[in-house]
């Protein structure tokens, strides 16, 4: 009964054949659990007030920062059939290098002699232009020199007028002179017949007086009808004139309607020219877009044609190319409540694929394998996937983008917002609060101020 009583922990130090207690049950040793729970929360508490760098989680692939940089559909302007090919798949090209060789299959332009023969009806239309050029000349010398004909006529016509308008003058005077002397002569020839018949004078000395009054008539008629022919000449000069001015200024106004219709010919002549011209210079130019060349220098990709022969269509797609000297950013695409949080100079940090990356999203300093980044661009409008566009250049900087990088290639993107401890970070999570808004340049700002 003793054995009961007794407590095996008080034979342990006694008996030496008791040792198993030694191995199985720490009887004698002191718990430390204590002190484990008190420095495990003590960690969780100090590790409570850690800082945490809050950030915008957001996936995307790598594109160009400028438009002529990233993939270009290389396309045909005309229709036409695949002659030859000078590349293939895969092949770096530079700028101008030819990649293809088309064939004409429209009817339209199948003759070899197309461009020799418009450029002969180009000459021919000049030359036809040319030639009502002369003609308008020469219609212009004779307009001058029927105007001087017409001075020269008007003028010595005139002269004719002067001199007859004198003449008709003279004449008139005359026809005075005459009618004078008739009435002279009537009143003599009166009172020598009353004379006469008083007995007075002689019947010879009447036959006198009647001669005298007859010569006197005789002259008077004489004078009236050379003044009647001077008046009736200068009419007929008058006339002339009038006759030469219409005649000069019919052949004048014939001459004028030639020229005008030369120049008219002239003008349409021109105006077939440039159309002329205008087909010359398509033809020209089609003949040089039978070759299709690298707009820039880049490898060729996504050939949609094969072999020799294929119809292309205007404006269809030949080949693709990708440009080798390329601005890598990053597309990414954030929802519309985070968009608020994001403005252009921001800082970004990436993981891109392929690459290894041990990657802390609260403590971005120690993180590794991860390439920095700035926002250059956030679309003002939504997308189809109902999130918004932004664009992320490389952090001149920061380490280096690896050249490796190919378009398209995936990237996971960390938009660092504000610093805060991680309880608050904890908190906010828990109550589904949306993370604290950050702006880049107020944080530049005060930087420098300091």
């Amino acid at each position: 009964m003793n054995y009961i009583d007794t407590k095996i922990e008080d034979q342990i130090g006694r008996d030496k054949n008791i040792q198993s207690f030694e191995k199985i049950y720490r009887i004698t040793k002191k718990s430390k659990v204590r002190y484990w729970a008190i420095g495990i929360l003590t960690g969780l508490i100090i590790i409570l007030f850690i800082p945490w760098t809050q950030n915008i989680s957001s996936r995307g692939d790598i594109t160009t920062l400028r438009q002529e940089q990233r993939p270009q559909e290389i396309n045909t302007i005309i229709p036409g059939k695949v002659a030859k090919w000078h590349v293939k798949e895969g092949d770096y090209v530079k700028k101008g290098d030819t990649i293809i060789q088309l064939s004409e299959i429209k009817d339209d332009y199948l003759d070899p002699n197309l461009l020799s023969r418009t450029k002969e009806q180009l000459t021919a239309k000049e030359m036809t232009v040319s030639s009502y050029k002369s003609k308008a000349s020469t219609a212009d010398l004779q307009i001058d020199a029927l105007t001087q004909g017409r001075a020269l006529k008007i003028s010595q016509i005139d002269n004719k007028l002067r001199q007859q308008r004198m003449k008709v003058q003279a004449d008139s005077m005359d026809l005075i002179a005459a009618s004078n002397d008739l009435s002279i002569a009537s009143k003599q020839f009166t009172r020598q017949k009353n004379m006469y018949d008083s007995g007075l004078v002689s019947l010879t000395q009447l036959e006198q007086r009647n001669m005298g009054y007859q010569n006197a008539i005789a002259k008077k008629t004489s004078a009236e009808i050379k003044f009647l022919n001077a008046r009736q000449e200068l009419g007929v000069l008058q006339l002339e004139m009038n006759g030469a001015m219409q005649d000069y200024n019919e052949k004048i106004s014939k001459v004028s309607g030639d020229k005008f219709q030369s120049l008219s010919q002239i003008a349409t002549g021109e105006g077939d020219i440039s159309k002329l011209q205008n087909q010359y210079m398509n033809y020209d130019i089609r003949s040089k877009l039978y070759f299709i060349t690298a707009p820039q220098s880049g490898q060729i990709v996504k050939a949609r044609k094969a072999g020799i022969g294929e119809i292309v269509k205007e404006g269809e797609m030949i080949v693709e190319i990708v440009p080798d000297n390329i601005q890598y950013a990053v597309e990414i695409f954030v929802r519309p409540v985070d968009l608020p949080l994001l403005s252009i100079g921001q800082k970004v940090r990436f993981m891109f694929d392929g690459f290894p990356a041990i990657v802390f999203s609260g403590w971005p300093q120690s993180s590794y394998g991860t390439f920095g980044g700035i926002v250059a661009m956030v679309e003002s409008s939504v997308s189809d996937n109902g999130k918004f566009r932004v664009l992320v250049a490389e952090d001149s900087a920061d380490r280096k983008w690896p050249p490796q990088l190919r378009m398209g290639t995936g990237a996971q993107g960390f938009a660092l917002l504000k610093d805060v401890p991680i309880w608050y970070e904890l908190w906010r999570n828990i109550n589904g609060f949306p993370p604290e808004y950050y702006n880049a340049e107020k944080k530049d700002d005060k930087e420098k101020k300091k």
